[in-house]
């Protein structure tokens, strides 16, 4: 296995720890999706148990650093220059349905950079992390994105709403942080999406650059609206041709 930092250690931690939670709550909301009054209110309830254990898990090994996270845990600490960057289920309305297609992404933020990122699915024991300069992985084996050059051959990720039909091969999966993952992994080609949030996507910044990865310029000082183009180098510029009226 190769040597990973003290900060990534503590993510994969924070994940893992998170993680045993949320498969026992995606258990219960298998059983609550056939009651009539239906699963919304458990999985709030899921999503903040996670966020609670993940920053708990976090402070008690960096008190100082501040926090962006998706559902209530957001605070500016002593420590303005490192950001945990924090979504507990990325895929939620999967979870909401019992679709066992969701993940939970830690980010670290150090300056304006992300320097290392962590994408963890639980319910298929899949951990897909990256940190600055070391190489992308996925349980523990090394990755890259896909040398594919014919974009028939491709299969690309999106999500959310668009306005125009796009001319390329298409799945919508309904979790951004695995999309983004499966893009370094080369399972998906490239994916592309407009309107996101900084915690959607933080991790798989840099999981895919560590991967051999293109994505254009992203604002990290902005949390909301954020657009997003990732693939490999091979196929960036035919993929952002189809792309011009997304």
């Amino acid at each position: 296995m190769q040597s990973i930092s003290a900060n990534l250690n503590i993510m994969i931690k924070a994940a893992e720890k998170a993680s045993r939670a949320l498969i026992r709550d995606f258990g219960e909301v298998e059983k609550l999706q056939v009651s009539i009054k239906g699963p919304s209110d458990f999985v709030s309830n899921a999503d903040l148990k996670a966020e609670k254990i993940i920053i708990e898990e976090l402070k008690k090994a960096r008190p100082y650093y501040s926090i962006i996270s998706e559902e209530d845990g957001s605070e500016t600490n002593k420590d303005r220059n490192n950001t945990w960057i924090i979504d507990p289920i990325d895929g939620t309305t999967n979870f909401l349905h019992g679709v066992p297609h969701f993940a939970i992404s830690i980010a670290l933020k150090s300056g304006d950079e992300i320097i290392s990122g962590l994408t963890y699915d639980p319910i298929k024991n899949e951990m897909f992390y990256a940190e600055k300069d070391s190489g992308s992985f996925f349980n523990n084996q090394r990755i890259r994105v896909s040398k594919k050059k014919d974009l028939n051959s491709c299969l690309f990720a999106t999500g959310g709403a668009f306005k125009n039909e796009v001319d390329l091969p298409l799945r919508i999966s309904g979790s951004a942080a695995l999309d983004i993952a499966y893009v370094a992994a080369g399972r998906y080609d490239g994916y592309f999406q407009n309107e996101l949030n900084l915690w959607d996507i933080a991790a798989g910044i840099i999981i895919v650059k560590e991967a051999g990865g293109m994505i254009n310029e992203i604002d990290l000082a902005k949390n909301k609206n954020i657009q997003i183009r990732a693939s490999s180098m091979a196929i960036n510029e035919k993929m952002l041709e189809k792309l011009e009226n997304f």
